[in-house]
């Protein structure tokens, strides 16, 4: 395979922008009716995902060995979207249409000889990662929601009671999907620590345009059912082994990973200090500030700072949640959960004050419309 040519190739069809997934699933669903069940009814939100995706994976085959763990994990998560390996060529035919729509007479048969091995070598890794996990674990399982609270607005705290053993680290998450949006999934942090009632805390914020948050914060309720996939994600991890103290530094929901070290620390006993800055526009969006709080009351080891960066009558510490942080560094492991914006200018500001980068670990999420929230 000439690796140069799909990325070349690729990178002249991506100009077009918009016009290609629309040609993609319009070609997909043509030739393959079936398919369109795999997919939410409003594609708006999404349809870009999946046809970006594949191009960006496909033309860096050449890197194959470093994608075999992604192309593994993206395998096993599709099972929840009822995909089989019977799908996999069909998706692979409407690339190729797509690719030769828009290549025109670059679209020549040593390319498409090409493109074919390459995405059928990712489609190969893909169906046999979903076929070895089916073995044993199911495509999702179910949640019933036991505790839904609403404690600022636009905000909810969930808990959910899952139907089977489910196994997962702190600082992990997974995607979520109501009955409300049925095949709309979105990636969402674990706020807690396993917990033998197999019971799991979600925080999740509505934001503008996002399907499944709404339904999630105005329209859950007690006794609903959340679809849960299986758990990923390991930027957050904290090993036993690791040295030191710890200093978390949360922006809006990116508290939830990080309550979940928390109850890491405690279940594993207090061998560590815990200093938790969870930063906040105004003191109304410091939505589990009590339960913090209560936390902190029972471990002395516990230590918990509210920073407000846009309220003038908030009477705790004001600024940013990173600075306020830094006023507390010792030489701690310090963990970085928020927004895209939020996680990059915590870690560039923390690198800039003489952080080590090996002490810094962070994760990040976008909106319901695309990614993790």
């Amino acid at each position: 395979m000439n690796a140069q040519a799909l990325k070349d190739s690729w990178r002249l069809v991506a100009r077009s922008g918009d016009e290609v997934p629309l040609f993609f699933y319009s070609a997909l669903f043509l030739m393959n009716p079936e398919t369109r069940d795999l997919f939410p009814v409003a594609m708006a939100s999404q349809r870009d995902r999946l046809v970006g995706a594949l191009g960006r994976i496909v033309s860096n085959v050449d890197r194959v060995e470093e994608l075999v763990p992604y192309l593994q994990q993206l395998g096993r998560d599709h099972r929840k979207f009822a995909v089989v390996t019977e799908h996999y060529p069909a998706v692979g035919r409407a690339l190729l249409a797509t690719l030769e729509h828009f290549l025109g007479d670059r679209w020549t048969p040593a390319l498409a000889e090409d493109w074919t091995k390459a995405y059928s070598l990712v489609a190969q890794v893909m169906s046999d990662a979903a076929a070895d996990v089916s073995k044993t674990t199911p495509p999702w399982w179910e949640g019933e929601i036991i505790s839904h609270e609403t404690p600022a607005l636009g905000i909810a705290v969930i808990r959910a009671r899952l139907n089977y053993q489910y196994v997962f680290r702190p600082g992990q998450s997974a995607s979520i999907s109501h009955p409300r949006r049925p095949r709309v999934w979105r990636f969402y942090s674990f706020a807690n620590a396993p917990r033998q009632d197999n019971t799991i805390d979600l925080h999740v914020r509505m934001v503008d345009g996002g399907v499944l948050s709404a339904a999630l914060v105005m329209g859950a309720r007690r006794g609903d059912v959340l679809r849960v996939g299986a758990p990923v994600g390991d930027k957050l991890k904290l090993s036993p082994d690791m040295p030191g103290d710890l200093l978390l530094i949360a922006g809006g929901t990116g508290l939830a990973p990080l309550k979940a070290l928390v109850e890491q620390v405690m279940y594993e006993g207090p061998s560590r200090k815990v200093d938790i800055v969870v930063g906040a526009r105004t003191s109304r969006e410091l939505y589990d500030l009590d339960a913090l709080s209560k936390m902190a009351v029972e471990h002395p080891w516990l230590n918990v700072v509210p920073a407000v960066s846009n309220d003038p009558y908030y009477r705790g510490a004001r600024g940013n949640a990173v600075d306020v942080a830094l006023q507390a560094w010792r030489g701690q492991q310090v963990f970085v959960c928020g927004s895209t914006e939020m996680a990059q200018s915590t870690v560039g500001r923390l690198l800039d004050a003489g952080v080590p980068s090996e002490q810094i670990h962070f994760d990040e999420f976008t909106s319901d419309k695309g990614g993790e929230s």
